[in-house]
């Protein structure tokens, strides 16, 4: 007996067998010819690059997710990409470097260093759709509808749509007069939903601003946080917009009633540290982690030359089909013997041109989905009924 052990997998690494991969292609290839259908034109960004060039101003949580290494030509650190939507904003500011409005969609593998989320997966397909040159909320309405278009075309049902903003702790905590230490605190703490935590850390504040932090944890819940967060916080500065923000997202997803709920979250900024406005994110009841996050990251493509206002979202692909209802269409498959004749190979293409799936009995043995046989018949290539053995 072999050693079994050298055919695991490492924790978090999946392969896909055919029906799983199918399911994928097919919700690939149905959502990006949606997001084609929006004006959004593909790009492919590279699996590799330098790491100054893929980290560069993106914060520590994303360079920690990344698998590294050394390229033997320069003597560089190389990085496999653990999120495509920088790599896209790089592409929009430095290789494309358009004026005015940029749709781009994508879609790619993914690798991350440690599994962070439940169920663990470290290799996730990712698909996903921005706009850039547009720093007006229209834009977060598009993307969020665009959104919501696929999971209509998809078939999900009983997604909630998870919706915050970034600045609105920010207002909240700098209103405050809490540190920049403090406020990383906090937003930790409120992320991980740690009360007891966050009741000792109050303790180590003034009044006015345990009271303050007190009812901003509070935030989320039901879309009536909103007038919640209007009564608690009237007195700060630019609150009002923010909120106004979130709400003209919100009625995106009237059009999906019954089928998407809503739950407003103000006190968590989805994915990574580079967003800068409204945020959401959808989830399934049999999954434990989104199947699709997004938001505002303005400044991004600072770093690579050219300061843009960008949103978009993305999609774990691999659970997005799982939950996925395809339209199935069944499929005809027809054996074909080993004949070299020219007028075989004709007959044969014109069946696979008509959508009918010709395999090779190659060795004399005829696949087992087949159902049916090419025959010759007074030098005519038939389909007949294949008779089972």
């Amino acid at each position: 007996m072999g050693d079994t052990t050298r055919w695991l997998l490492p924790n978090g690494i999946d392969e896909l067998l055919p029906e799983q991969a199918g399911r994928v292609e097919d919700c690939r290839r149905l959502l990006l010819n949606t997001c084609s259908s929006w004006g959004y034109e593909y790009v492919v960004p590279p699996l590799v690059e330098f790491t100054d060039s893929l980290h560069v101003g993106l914060g520590a949580d994303l360079e920690l997710l990344s698998c590294k290494f050394t390229d033997h030509e320069t003597g560089k650190t190389l990085a496999v990409r653990a999120d495509i939507t920088p790599q896209v904003a790089r592409i929009d500011a430095h290789s494309m470097g358009l004026e005015g409005v940029n749709r781009l969609c994508y879609a790619g593998s993914t690798l991350k260093s440690v599994a962070n989320s439940i169920p663990a997966d470290r290799s996730p397909v990712q698909l996903g759709a921005e706009i850039f040159g547009c720093g007006g909320i229209e834009a977060d309405i598009e993307v969020v509808d665009l959104l919501l278009s696929l999971v209509e075309r998809s078939g999900l049902s009983d997604i909630t749509f998870d919706i915050g903003h970034v600045a609105f702790c920010e207002l909240v905590m700098s209103h405050v007069g809490l540190s920049s230490e403090q406020q990383n605190t906090v937003l930790e703490l409120l992320a991980r939903k740690a009360n007891s935590d966050l009741d000792r850390l109050l303790t180590t504040l003034s009044r006015e601003q345990a009271e303050k932090i007190s009812v901003l944890a509070t935030m989320h819940g039901g879309i009536e946080v909103l007038e919640d967060a209007r009564a608690a916080f009237v007195d700060i500065e630019g609150l009002e917009k923010v909120i106004g923000e979130v709400e003209a997202v919100l009625a995106c997803c009237q059009r999906l009633q019954g089928r998407v709920n809503v739950y407003v979250d103000m006190t968590e900024a989805h994915g990574y540290r580079y967003h800068s406005g409204v945020v959401f994110a959808l989830y399934a009841k049999e999954l434990g982690a989104a199947v699709a996050k997004g938001g505002r990251y303005d400044g991004v493509g600072e770093v690579f030359g050219r300061r843009r206002p960008a949103t978009g979202f993305a999609i774990d692909l691999k659970a997005w089909s799982a939950l996925a209802v395809l339209e199935v269409t069944d499929k005809a498959f027809v054996a074909s013997p080993v004949d070299a004749s020219a007028q075989l190979a004709a007959k044969e293409s014109e069946l696979r041109a008509s959508g009918v799936i010709v395999i090779k009995a190659i060795g004399g043995e005829v696949d087992d989905r087949c159902t049916g046989q090419l025959v010759n018949r007074n030098n005519e290539w038939l389909v007949e009924p294949l008779e089972k053995q």
